[in-house]
């Protein structure tokens, strides 16, 4: 693979992760618009590691609180503030597993990895954050968040494993439909990030453990590197101006680019 095509993938997965953009759906379409082969899932579990390193590190407090807390559990303590916060991470993190096992078992994960289907995904689910993002109460902070809330996110994040449809992108979706304000869904969003990535992150790790060589494991370390740090510059530049700006312009680059893949895609 081209060093150049690495670096790129790399970067888009970085910038995209976050941001209710899909990367998923950017990763999938690359190699149909470029003419490269397909990454393959080494490459993708390595720019997943780089990316989680990034959202890791930004909400390090709110990651260290939840780890201790997970601790905490094997003490018996389930109501202290980082049990919780671990309890309802795991909670949310649940229907993605559960969905992602059905998709892997029935075949459709290879099936719906199209771009006709990410083109429709990036228009429709684009549309419901707009018209929810306008719509809802922003009277909800990370500290309301409960049982009910955590399993309905989940559930949201649990349809982003259709390409195209935006992990970030959903879940914040269903954090806004439940009254949580733009930065307090984005920051739970973030956080069920973790998880949810260290769960695909394992699965596909473990498919590909056998296969890799040393040619495969630096690629990966140079794209983990370069999903780092283009994650990272993304995270902070949401978060900083979500405060003041909402998720029209990332509706509208979706629109974009959903209308441009329809094109390519039925042309």
């Amino acid at each position: 693979m081209p060093l150049y095509y690495l670096l790129l993938l790399a970067i888009i997965q970085g910038l995209t992760e976050f941001l209710p953009v899909s990367s998923s759906g950017h990763l999938a379409v690359l190699p149909s618009l470029t003419g490269q082969e397909d990454q393959g899932q080494f490459i993708d579990v390595a720019v997943h590691i780089g990316t989680l390193g990034a959202v890791v590190l930004y909400f390090w407090a709110d990651v260290k609180m939840a780890f201790w807390g997970f601790l905490r559990w094997f003490k018996g303590d389930f109501t202290s503030p980082g049990a919780q916060l671990a309890l309802l991470l795991a909670l949310a993190t649940v229907p993605v597993v559960l969905f992602g096992i059905l998709l892997k078992l029935t075949g459709m994960d290879d099936a719906i990895r199209s771009v006709k289907v990410i083109a429709w995904s990036m228009l429709l689910f684009g549309v419901v954050l707009y018209v929810v993002d306008q719509k809802s109460p922003q009277h909800k902070s990370k500290s309301q968040w409960s049982i009910k809330d955590a399993l309905i996110m989940g559930m949201w994040q649990a349809v982003a494993l259709i390409p195209g449809s935006s992990r970030s992108g959903t879940t914040i979706t269903g954090a806004r439909i439940l009254g949580y304000s733009r930065t307090e869904g984005a920051k739970l969003a973030m956080l069920m990030s973790i998880p949810t990535i260290i769960a695909s992150g394992t699965l596909l790790g473990a498919e590909v453990a056998s296969t890799a060589d040393w040619a495969a494991a630096k690629n990966g370390a140079i794209a983990a590197i370069f999903a780092f740090g283009s994650g990272l510059i993304a995270l902070k530049l949401m978060m900083r101006f979500l405060s003041s700006i909402s998720f029209t312009p990332y509706v509208i680059y979706r629109i974009i680019l959903g209308i441009a893949l329809l094109i390519f895609a039925y042309s």
